[in-house]
This record gives C-alpha cells, sequence and structure tokens, in this order.
C-alpha cells in the first residue's frame, strides 16, 4: 500500500506540473515568423489547464475511496512521517482517507518545491538551463528574486506558521494530542518547521551521487550535466581538499556526511547502552536528543 500511496502521490504531481506550466510552454505561444513556431499543432490543443486540474482532482478523490475499501481488509493507516513527528489516519473512515491523500500529495509537493528552492539558492539563474528557470518561475515567483538568506529562512518561517494554523483543527479531530499550552505549540512548530530542512537531504545525495559517477564516466555534452557538475561543485567547496591526484573523495565523504548529520538530527546521539545486573537496559549516561525527542518533550 505504501508503494501504491507514493505512485498515486507521484502521478498527482505530474499533473500538478502539467497545470502550472503549460502557460510557460513556449511552443503554445510560438508565433510561425519564428523557427519554434512552426513546430505548433494545426489545429487547437487537446488539453487545457482545467483538465490537468480535473483529473488530479478525482485522482485525489477517489484514491480516498480505494483506501478505505481496501484498508481495513489488509490492516493498513495512513502515516503521514513529518520527521519531527508523525499523523496516522485511520482507514476506516472515508473523511480522514481524503484528508489524508490530499495531506500526503501535499507533502510530496511541497518537497519537490522545497528542492526547486535550494536549487534556485545553489543555482542563481539555473545555470543557463532554460527548462529549470521556467519551472523555478512556475512555482516560486517573485521568490526566486530573493537574496540567499530569505530563501533558506523561508521554509522554517512557512512550516512553522503552517504547523501552528494546523494544529488547531488536527488536534480537534484528535489526529494529534492537544498541546498542553500556547508555548508547548510553539515548540511544536518550529520543531516542524526545522523538519522541512530533511526534504533536501534526498536532492544532495542524488546530486552528489551523480556528480561523482559523472567524475569518471562520460556522458556527452548535454546541459544537465553541466548543471549537476556545477551545483555539486558550489556543494563540496568545504570538501574539495579530499581530492588526492585523480582520485575525489569528497562526493562520497559529501554523501556521508549528510546522512550521519540527518540521522543523528532526527533521533538524536545517546551514550552507549548499559544493562544492569537483572539484564535491563541503564538510563544512558548521556544524550541529545533530536528532533523527534524534543518534539516529546514539548509536548509534556
Amino acid at each position: 500500500m505504501s508503494l501504491i500511496d507514493f505512485l498515486l502521490n507521484l502521478a498527482g504531481l505530474l499533473l500538478w506540473l502539467n497545470w502550472r506550466t503549460l502557460p510557460f510552454d513556449p511552443l503554445s505561444k510560438a508565433t510561425p515568423a519564428t523557427l519554434i513556431g512552426t513546430l505548433r499543432r494545426a489545429g487547437p490543443s487537446r488539453y487545457e489547464r482545467w483538465h490537468f486540474a480535473t483529473v488530479m482532482g478525482a485522482l485525489l478523490l477517489l484514491r480516498a475511496g480505494f483506501y478505505r475499501l481496501i484498508g481495513p481488509a489488509v490492516d493498513w493507516t495512513g502515516t503521514l512521517n513529518l520527521v519531527a513527528t508523525q499523523l496516522v489516519f485511520r482507514s476506516d473512515s472515508f473523511s480522514l482517507m481524503l484528508l489524508y491523500s490530499m495531506l500526503s500529495f501535499g507533502r510530496l509537493l511541497g518537497i519537490f518545491i522545497l528542492w526547486l528552492l535550494l536549487l534556485s539558492v545553489l543555482a542563481p539563474g539555473s545555470s543557463g538551463h532554460p527548462h529549470l528557470l521556467r519551472m523555478e518561475r512556475a512555482h516560486l515567483g517573485f521568490i526566486v528574486g530573493w537574496p540567499v538568506w530569505g530563501k533558506l529562512l523561508l521554509p522554517f518561517l512557512a512550516s512553522w506558521v503552517l504547523w501552528w494554523l494546523g494544529s488547531w483543527p488536527l488536534a480537534w479531530s484528535g489526529l494529534m494530542p492537544r498541546p498542553v499550552s500556547e508555548t508547548s505549540r510553539l515548540a511544536q512548530s518550529a520543531l516542524v518547521g526545522l523538519s522541512t530542512y530533511f526534504a533536501w537531504q534526498y536532492l544532495i545525495i542524488a546530486l552528489l551521487a551523480v556528480y561523482g559517477l559523472h567524475s569518471y564516466l562520460y556522458f556527452g555534452r548535454h546541459g544537465f550535466w553541466n548543471f549537476v557538475d556545477e551545483t555539486a561543485r558550489r556543494l563540496l567547496v568545504p570538501l574539495r581538499s579530499l581530492r588526492v591526484g585523480k582520485v575525489d573523495f569528497a562526493p562520497l565523504a559529501g554523501i556521508a556526511l549528510v546522512c550521519l548529520f540527518a540521522q543523528f538530527a532526527e533521533h538524536g546521539v545517546r551514550s552507549p547502552t548499559q544493562f544492569d545486573l537483572n539484564g535491563k537496559p541503564e538510563v544512558p549516561a548521556w544524550e541529545i536528543p533530536g528532533l523527534r525527542g524534543l518534539y516529546e518533550r514539548a509536548s509534556r
């Protein structure tokens, strides 16, 4: 079910991209006086923006009914992992499955937009890659022109506000415990805001992996490879001394550092577990809590 849910979210994302980027399609506005204008269809386009929006809405609605029908039979519950915490949706309620369907898709869409935001920081002007630049303008709008510090701070502030607002209906519906105080609600919102940066780890790992592979294998002169190389080099500036001769250890070291930091930041670090004479685990001598641990403490 988790795989089916991911594939349906991916299908929804593709529909969203078509809906958002259709006005930016150069073929739709080209004139016969240009070379690209000769590629226009003789007749009107078969698809309008509302077609993609309608199909996307139908997908979210129909899969909620599918989850309601299949979920209880296979003992499945919808889980929305937000790093600091998670929301669990019972599959025996259509209203909860509909809410899960929308929030699950919204989470994937949010990750995609966060990736575009990071790329706009690492590759200003998209390094001559026009398709990515159109994608950034379609989803980020005027934010593309913001300074770097503003782009880096935006995910935290936006998620903080969204979770603070969403915590009221979520607590009322029983999807999350009611915060014990307003200070607790603000702390929880701040921790969820910090969790949004974890979405960048997958993009960074992918960029470094492709860059490391391209360093030893020639894939041609496509602009995509130049874009990956330039972006990865900016990420690896602190590790550029790890190149020994023709062997560059920086991409591998960068991937390892990202994975370790994400693991420790999410789950924290504690001293090795010690056991008493009865074989029961003792309290750790020291512990640095991660986001999950901090969220649990803020909820008490």
